[in-house]
């Protein structure tokens, strides 16, 4: 619980900022369908903050996305990022662009061996 009495996620369970995986379903995201990059969480953990834009969590979920950027209507997916490097769906993969800043921190999290018990690449 956050101190707000809001349950916490997995997603933003003691992360300020962590990496994650996006995928814009309704475009793109600067020139790339899919990103890995920093977030930021917001202090309830309903919005996730990203190269510029909010993106708030849809009640109820989207038709294809589980986060609405709150300037454009655009629907978003977000999720953790995935050990085995398998973050796009597999019945529409699409390119994914990792940004310059977490290139370093993507590797170490890929680098993990399936059975270890890594912690996902978070910064403080």
């Amino acid at each position: 619980m956050t101190n707000l009495g809001i349950p916490m996620s997995q997603l933003t369970k003691d992360a300020k900022t962590r990496l994650m995986y996006l995928e814009n379903k309704d475009g793109d995201i600067d020139g790339h369908v899919a990103r890995i990059g920093w977030v930021t969480f917001s202090r309830s953990g309903r919005s996730v903050y990203y190269r510029g834009r909010t993106l708030t969590r849809m009640k109820g979920g989207g038709v294809m996305g589980n986060y609405v950027c709150s300037e454009t209507g655009d629907e978003f997916w977000v999720s953790g990022v995935k050990k085995r490097g398998s973050n796009a769906h597999w019945a529409s993969p699409v390119e994914i662009h990792v940004d310059d800043d977490a290139v370093e921190a993507y590797r170490e999290l890929r680098m993990v061996s399936p059975g270890g018990n890594a912690e996902p690449a978070i910064r403080n």
